[in-house]
């Protein structure tokens, strides 16, 4: 079958229409990627029994044999993922058949291992495995590919803001004239949420637990009574970068993993928001998309050049949303010391994570469209003098007119109102001349306040 036919025979567009773009999560969240960091963490938990001089029935290994071992995994192929899966095809256990293949196939050739070959996963249970190898996998694939991703999306909103700082935007709150802004600014204010948005994603610590059956070292204590395994465990869990969790059950409760999706789900939330406003930016005429050639906009409208990436990038981040808000409410809860409803979940972090991407993907192309249109901005804004109507009555006040509000009120609420008209009433009040030539002299293009500036320092 070709990889044209897989394509369109896969289920999930993300290993489908989309597959091109996701092929950096591949090595993370694949199957592939799973068996390779079981290996990775089973061959770090044997070099660290060898090493330590308590376990003298386990006999350092030699360069050449470290050296073998980081090759197994630099090395590790689709091949050896299937033969991995070709024993676990017999033994119904997806752990027990890594380390079969590890014995009896990848070492089978190393006297040095086939004489240890006892230690590899000694008292393990496969959770130990699994849950540091699923603590991998986030936290570095979060580093690699996610956080550069959302990264290229921040700077793209950074660079709008900066370069639109200027450019004077009519408001609309509850979709009504409001105060003006610069397009800049309201692009500043994306970029200031994903910023810290970004911070706590790539602030959540990955824990891991490698304690045992329940979390109690039974099975270490029986074997070595006299080795502090709480600590041995530890230096062992945090020299793979990670987090130790010394209180668990049989599986790590996942409430890191929880933190993790939680903040990827606000930023989703975030560029959501984000999409749907410059959807509507698009929509007032205030952004025009650059037009590429040989594209369709419509099957029928050949005039049309519809804000498509905004649209898909919305909803694969609400995709993304539905599974990662799953993940964060159901992966922490398991049944006394252990239930195996978290297995199937956790092989759906990949597609989580992917819906994200493809949202970041969507959501930078579509802002690589972007050109602003200041000639529908300035119509739209130079319609709207009753906006002028906030600072001619916070004027008002400074100098003690009785009810400004109301009075302002009484000529702007509901109506359209005229340069002409405004500027009469200005004229009319009784402030200093200073003042009155200043609120004679302002327009709504120019009442923007400080939003140039705050958009240049993003």
């Amino acid at each position: 079958m070709s990889s044209q036919i897989d394509t369109l025979l896969a289920l999930s567009p993300l290993d489908g229409r989309y597959a091109a773009k996701l092929d950096g999560l591949r090595p993370f969240f694949s199957e592939f990627g799973l068996i390779r960091n079981r290996v990775r963490v089973e061959l770090a938990w044997l070099k660290a029994l060898a090493a330590a001089p308590e376990f003298v029935e386990i006999a350092p290994f030699s360069a050449a044999t470290l050296a073998d071992f980081e090759q197994a995994i630099a090395a590790f192929s689709e091949a050896d993922g299937a033969a991995v899966k070709e024993i676990e095809a017999r033994t119904n256990h997806d752990v027990k058949a890594m380390e079969y293949w590890m014995k009896d196939q990848r070492f089978k050739s190393n006297p040095e291992v086939l004489k240890a070959a006892e230690f590899i996963h000694f008292a393990c249970t496969s959770e130990d495995i699994n849950n540091t190898s699923h603590a991998l996998m986030l936290k570095e694939s979060r580093d690699a590919v996610y956080l550069p991703a959302l990264d290229k999306v921040i700077e793209r909103f950074v660079e709008l803001a900066h370069l639109l700082a200027d450019l004077p935007m009519l408001s609309r709150t509850h979709g009504q004239p409001a105060s003006p802004t610069t397009l800049g600014k309201e692009m500043a204010n994306i970029a200031y949420r994903l910023r810290r948005a970004r911070k706590a994603i790539a602030a959540v610590e990955m824990t891991a637990k490698f304690n045992g059956a329940v979390g109690n070292y039974n099975a270490h204590l029986s074997a070595y009574p006299d080795v502090d395994w709480p600590a041995f465990n530890q230096k062992f869990v945090e020299s793979l970068g990670l987090v130790f969790n010394p209180y668990t059950i049989q599986i790590e409760p996942h409430d890191s993993m929880a933190e993790l999706y939680d903040a990827i789900a606000r930023a989703n939330t975030m560029l959501i928001d984000a999409c749907r406003d410059i959807w509507m930016y698009v929509s007032l005429g205030f952004f025009k998309q650059k037009v590429k050639k040989g594209e369709v906009g419509s099957s029928t409208m050949p005039h049309k050049v519809n804000p498509i990436d905004f649209e898909n990038a919305e909803g694969n981040f609400g995709v993304s949303n539905s599974l990662l808000r799953h993940f964060s409410e159901k992966l922490p809860i398991s049944r006394m010391q252990r239930d195996l409803t978290d297995s199937t979940v956790l092989r759906n972090m990949g597609v989580a994570i992917g819906h994200s991407l493809l949202g970041l993907d969507s959501c930078l192309r579509g802002l690589g469209k972007l050109e602003a249109n200041p000639a529908a901005m300035a119509a739209d804004i130079d319609n709207a003098w009753e906006v002028l109507a906030e600072p001619i009555q916070t004027v008002m006040r400074r100098y003690g007119f009785e009810n400004p509000y109301d009075r302002l009120k009484e000529l702007t609420r509901g109506a359209h109102i005229s340069k002409e008209s405004l500027q009469a009433f200005v004229a009319g009040l009784e402030i200093p001349p200073a003042d009155k030539a200043r609120l004679l002299a302002m327009t709504p293009a120019s009442y923007i306040g400080a939003a140039a500036d705050l958009a240049k320092k993003i």
